[in-house]
C-alpha cells in the first residue's frame, strides 16, 4: 500500500504565495511524502495537465493522483479549470478537491456541479490547517482506491 501512496503525484493549483507556503508546510508536519507541482494561476494548470507550452515535457508534468484547486485563481478562474479537467477524458478521473477560503453556499454548488470530488474550506489557523492536508491525504492518498488513471504504476 506504500508503494502505491508514494506513486501518486499532487498539484497544487494555488495563486496565493502566503496559502502555498503554508500548504507546503502543512504537507511537511502532517509527514505526507507525496510530490508536490504547485502552478499559479488556471492557465498554467490546464498546460500542466494538457502538456503545452513550459510543460510539453512530460518529466515536468507528470499525470497527477490528486488536485488540490483553489477557485480563486487569475487568468482562468478554478471553476473553469475543474470543468475543463471534469470532461477530457484522459483527465476526469483524477479527484479534484476544491480547496478554497469561500464557504459560500453558490460556489459550493458550482463546484459539485461542475463533478468537484470534494469541497473543503481552508482553514485560518495553521494548526487545524494541518490537520485538513493530512486527512485530504489520507483519504485520497491512502484509503480511497484511486483510479489507475490518476496513479501512475511501474
Amino acid at each position: 500500500m506504500s508503494e502505491i501512496r508514494s506513486m501518486i503525484k499532487i498539484l497544487l493549483v494555488e495563486d496565493n504565495l502566503d496559502d502555498v507556503e503554508i500548504t507546503r508546510r502543512a504537507l511537511k508536519d502532517a509527514k505526507v511524502l507525496n510530490k508536490l507541482w504547485i502552478v499559479r494561476d488556471g492557465e498554467e494548470a490546464l498546460d500542466f495537465l494538457y502538456r503545452k507550452n513550459q510543460y510539453k515535457d512530460p518529466d515536468s508534468s507528470p499525470r497527477p493522483g490528486l488536485i488540490m484547486l483553489d477557485i480563486n485563481l487569475p487568468k482562468i478562474n478554478g471553476l473553469e479549470v475543474l470543468k475543463r479537467i471534469k470532461q477530457n477524458s484522459k483527465l476526469k478521473r483524477i479527484p479534484v478537491v476544491v480547496l478554497t477560503v469561500s464557504k459560500r453556499d453558490e460556489d459550493i454548488i458550482r463546484a459539485y456541479d461542475c463533478n468537484c470530488n470534494s469541497f473543503i474550506q481552508k482553514p485560518v489557523e495553521f494548526e487545524k490547517f494541518v490537520d485538513v492536508i493530512r486527512q485530504i491525504e489520507l483519504y485520497w492518498g491512502l484509503l480511497n482506491l484511486n483510479s489507475p488513471n490518476g496513479v501512475e504504476r511501474k
